[in-house]
C-alpha cells in the first residue's frame, strides 16, 4: 500500500504513539485524521501537521461513525491505526478491597471495545471503496488492497504484571481478535495487523521521576533504553508498505520479558 494520497485515521492521535504515527504518515504523503478526546492538544497538534482533528471517545458509535465519515469525506480511507489506550492500574484484591468492577469495565471499554469500535466502522467504509491502483497497469498494482489497519496491544498482554488485570486483559483481546478479524477482511483486501509495544516514552510514563523511567529503560536488553514514539510509527509504515504483513501481532520491545512486578 502507499501512503502518499491515501487518507489515515489515527485514534489517540494527539499524543505518545499516535502522536508520532500521524506524523510519519502525515510526512509521508497522507491527509491524516487525528482522533481524539476533547480534552486532548488534538486542535493544536493537527494545525501543527496540516491534519484534520475529530474530538470521539472510541468507544463511542456514533461519534466515531462521524470520525470515519469525516475521513472518508477527505478521500480514500486506506489506513487506520488505533493507538487510544488507557493503563489504570488496579490489583484485583488492594487494600480498599476488591477492584471495584467499572475500573476493570472502563480500561476494557477503552482498550478493546473502542478498537473494535472503530475498526468495525473503519472497514465498513473502506468495504464501500475499490482497491487501491485497481485502474493501474502491472502485476504488483493488480488492484490489491483496500485498506491497511494496525491496532495496538501491548506486552503486558503476554507478560502482565501484578497490578495489571484489566490492562493485560484489554491488550491481550486486541492480540487475540487480530487473525480472525484479519481472515475475515481478507476477502475484502484489507491487512490487519497488531503491534505490541514494550515500554515506550509516553504520556503514560512521562509523570514518573527520571531515575524510575531511566530504570525501566535499563531492564531491556537491547537497547538497554525506553523505545521512542517515532520507533512504533517507522513499524506502522512498514507494516502498510509490505503487503505480505496480515494477522499477526508483533512485539516491537527490545527483547524485553516483564517481570512479575
Amino acid at each position: 500500500m502507499e501512503i502518499a494520497g491515501t487518507v489515515a485515521l489515527v485514534t489517540g492521535g494527539a499524543s505518545g504513539l499516535g502522536f508520532a504515527t500521524a506524523t510519519a504518515l502525515r510526512a509521508a504523503g497522507a491527509e491524516v485524521v487525528i482522533v481524539d478526546l476533547v480534552s486532548s492538544d488534538g486542535i493544536a497538534r493537527a494545525a501543527g501537521l496540516g491534519a484534520t482533528f475529530v474530538p470521539a471517545d472510541v468507544a463511542d458509535p456514533a461519534q466515531m461513525q462521524a470520525a470515519v465519515e469525516k475521513a472518508v469525506g477527505l478521500g480514500p480511507l486506506r489506513i487506520v491505526v488505533c493507538c487510544a489506550g488507557i493503563a489504570t492500574p488496579g490489583k484485583v484484591v488492594g487494600k480498599a478491597g476488591p477492584l471495584p468492577l467499572e475500573d476493570f469495565e472502563r480500561v476494557v471499554r477503552v482498550n478493546l471495545t473502542g478498537t473494535f469500535n472503530t475498526i468495525r466502522l473503519a472497514s465498513a467504509a473502506m468495504q464501500a471503496m475499490g482497491p487501491a491502483g485497481e485502474d493501474s497497469v502491472g502485476e504488483d498494482s493488480a488492484g490489491e488492497e483496500r485498506g491497511v489497519i494496525v491496532m495496538t496491544a501491548s506486552v503486558a498482554a503476554f507478560d502482565g504484571q501484578i497490578g495489571q488485570p484489566a490492562y493485560a486483559a484489554s491488550k491481550a483481546g486486541v492480540a487475540g481478535m487480530t487473525l480472525p478479524i484479519a481472515r475475515e477482511l481478507a476477502s475484502s483486501r484489507i491487512r490487519v495487523m497488531t503491534i505490541a509495544p514494550g515500554i515506550f516514552q509516553t504520556p503514560m510514563l512521562a509523570g514518573l521521576p527520571q531515575a524510575a523511567q531511566d530504570s525501566l529503560g535499563a531492564q531491556v536488553p537491547h537497547p538497554s533504553r525506553l523505545g521512542k514514539p517515532e520507533e512504533y510509527a517507522a513499524l506502522v509504515e512498514h507494516i502498510v508498505r509490505n503487503p505480505m504483513l496480515n494477522g499477526e501481532t508483533i512485539r516491537l520491545d527490545g527483547a524485553i520479558r516483564m517481570a512479575p512486578r
